[in-house]
């Protein structure tokens, strides 16, 4: 046996050992930026791959593939802006605490839950392979669609007060994944005759609007550093201590990130939403979830570290990516002369093992590497963020143009901004509705599969009842327990008790009723509208659509209706953002009309010299520095930018 894993280890060759570290550094880069994460660093690798051995340009791609979820936390945590749709949660908590002055604290457990999810899942990893094939074969179509809603619900109900705000945000993003080409018919769904939407809409546009494009919005108009306390980042052990203490919920959440990643196109958006739910039922003290709650940290760096390596079983054992890194990963392997199957791993055992240590290796040197620098990057929070935000909003633009390299790209972008900031206001949770948007192209695919092999007699299956009982025994004790307080109260003392919950609701600063109103009747017609053209599609088309109405449609009529009832007009406390915004979508018209560079000099200098108030000649430098890597990104990426519409009619 020594001698087997000896021979093994010479796969690390000094050329191997040299290409993973290169790939560690590009993954680490890139998943810091928002919205370029791990396909765009596999993918500006995939090219010089090909001039290595086999095993070095393997170990390349591993490289970058195992340590963008470790590098991810600090976008997630500084700026509030996750790197992937699996770092929500982080992204929730641990800016939360960033903006108390604890961000160093934050991302020291973020880091040590990654190392521990990446060495779990390297471990499992190597014991699964061999029997995780006939474990993965027993999960039929209606246990894989029901795992995916299982992980939606998580979502909806762990974020937030309102459930009914979490669910309608879920079906909102279920919508907004439908548009486009229906995958059980030949119809194009909601694309309103725009040819930009045949092909519905970019991930990576969606994390970024409501996520990114929203937080930048609000800071930009609050002015000052992300955090307004002081940082202490020279001393570590609190954050030592809180991963001492959540140890063994790490453990746990690792091993759910393991199984999730198992199952093909699901992976991380649920199992690192089922982490977290995990983390919040196995705390006492649940006040402190959406407000900086470490545990949420530790579960979901954890879980989503834990994916990434399993992420690997079904596609080295089926040829199914279990992601879309994982997906050019697979076509790496094509070209290199290596067909997954069961039959690799015993005809290729070194390459293997090749895999398992590169990942094993990456987690602990990731994470030793975004320690060395999580010192400086803390500091970055009591910069000003205006002048953060000059290129950040254009790293943000550069990776949504990414997906079509059309001017739609950058529209999309700020619209779907606006919507992300509207709902921060509103009081919606916007991780519910980047979660439905993910998994929406699984669960319509196991849905359809699910009616046409079984008709409605799956609901009876054994292993849909037990995963169906994830969701349904909580809601049941919950349900059970809002009942008996309510009959142990008199109507007198019961009034008191809910206008006092109403009133802490309301206290939220982020909960605008005026807003809310507003989204709710934005929400509302999209529903009625959705409903009213669903009829026009073929009837295996109308599934998922229908999967997001019917709890949808009746959801935001019942939010429009309270909201009128609560209503107050408080836009006025919002109208710095509202100016914010108003510049944002000035941009995105001006790009689109003269191209990206004059509106782009413009925005830098309002950024710089009216937000952050550098003087003018270190914003003449800063702001040229700027310019020169978003236009070297567009070169590297795509070799193109936008021209205008003006100026190619011209």
């Amino acid at each position: 046996m020594f001698d087997t894993v000896v021979e093994d280890m010479e796969a690390f060759s000094g050329s191997a050992l040299a290409a993973l570290f290169a790939g560690m550094l590009v993954g680490m880069v890139f998943g810091m930026l928002p919205g370029l994460g791990g396909v765009a660093a596999v993918s500006i690798l995939l090219p010089f791959v090909f001039y290595l051995d086999d095993y070095s340009g393997l170990a390349m791609l591993l490289g970058a593939i195992s340590i963008v979820y470790t590098s991810d936390t600090i976008t997630s945590v500084l700026l509030g802006a996750p790197g992937s749709p699996a770092s929500a949660p982080t992204a929730i908590e641990g800016h939360a605490l960033a903006k108390q002055g604890h961000a160093a604290r934050a991302l020291g457990v973020g880091f040590l839950a990654s190392m521990v999810g990446g060495l779990m899942g390297a471990a499992i990893l190597l014991v699964a392979i061999p029997i995780a094939g006939p474990i993965v074969l027993m999960l039929s179509t209606p246990e894989l669609f029901m795992f995916a809603l299982v992980g939606l619900f998580f979502a909806s109900s762990m974020v937030g007060k309102d459930l009914a705000k979490g669910l309608a945000a879920a079906s909102l993003g279920v919508l907004l994944g439908v548009v486009g080409p229906a995958q059980a018919a030949a119809d194009f769904r909601f694309t309103f005759g725009q040819v930009y939407l045949l092909d519905g809409f970019s991930l990576t546009i969606v994390a970024l609007g409501l996520f990114g494009v929203a937080e930048a919005i609000s800071m930009l108009a609050a002015g000052g550093g992300i955090s307004h306390e002081p940082m202490k980042v020279s001393k570590w052990g609190a954050g030592f201590r809180d991963f001492w203490d959540a140890k063994w919920l790490v453990l746990r959440a690792s091993i759910i990130g393991v199984f999730g990643g198992f199952v093909p196109a699901v992976g991380a958006s649920a199992s690192t939403w089922v982490a977290y739910g995990h983390a919040m039922r196995s705390t006492k003290d649940k006040s402190k979830f959406g407000k900086g709650e470490i545990r949420g940290i530790a579960a979901s760096e954890g879980a989503n570290n834990a994916t990434v390596i399993s992420d690997l079983v079904p596609t080295l054992l089926f040829s199914v990516p279990g992601g879309p890194a994982a997906a050019i990963f697979l076509g790496a392997l094509f070209s290199f002369g290596y067909y997954p199957g069961p039959r690799m791993i015993t005809q290729n055992p070194d390459l293997m093992f090749l895999i398992v240590w590169s990942v094993a290796l990456t987690s602990i040197v990731g994470a030793a590497l975004c320690f060395a620098v999580a010192p400086l990057l803390a500091r970055l929070t009591r910069i000003p963020f205006a002048i953060i935000a000059a290129p950040l909003i254009l790293i943000m633009i550069v990776g949504a143009y990414q997906s079509t390299s059309t001017m739609g790209d950058i529209f999309m972008l700020f619209l779907l901004g606006t919507l992300g900031w509207l709902m921060k206001h509103g009081g919606w949770p916007r991780a519910p509705t980047l979660v439905g948007f993910v998994l929406s192209g699984p669960m319509e695919q196991y849905f359809w599969l699910t009616n046409q092999i079984h008709g409605w007699s799956w609901l009876t299956r054994p292993g849909v009842l037990i995963i169906a009982s994830i969701i349904v025994i909580p809601m049941a004790i919950s349900s059970f327990k809002w009942v008996r307080n309510r009959s142990r109260q008199t109507p007198e003392a019961a009034s008191p008790a809910v206008e006092k919950h109403e009133e802490e609701t309301s206290a939220i600063p982020e909960d605008s009723r005026g807003i809310a109103l507003v989204l709710a009747a934005v929400a509302t017609v999209m529903f009625v509208y959705a409903t009213w053209e669903m009829f026009t599609f073929n009837p295996a088309s109308r599934l998922m659509p229908a999967l997001a109405i019917v709890p949808g449609l009746p959801l935001v009529l019942w939010l429009l209706f309270r909201g009128f009832r609560e209503y107050r007009n408080d836009f006025a406390r919002d109208g710095g953002e509202l100016w914010v915004l108003g510049v944002f979508l000035a941009y995105t018209v001006a790009v689109w009309a003269v191209g990206i560079s004059v509106p782009t000099v413009i925005l830098i200098v309002w950024m710089l010299l009216a937000q952050a108030r550098m003087r003018w000649w270190t914003s003449l430098i800063y702001g040229a520095a700027v310019f020169a890597i978003v236009r070297l990104l567009f070169d590297l990426l795509r070799g193109d930018a936008p021209v205008g519409a003006l100026l190619a009619f011209s």
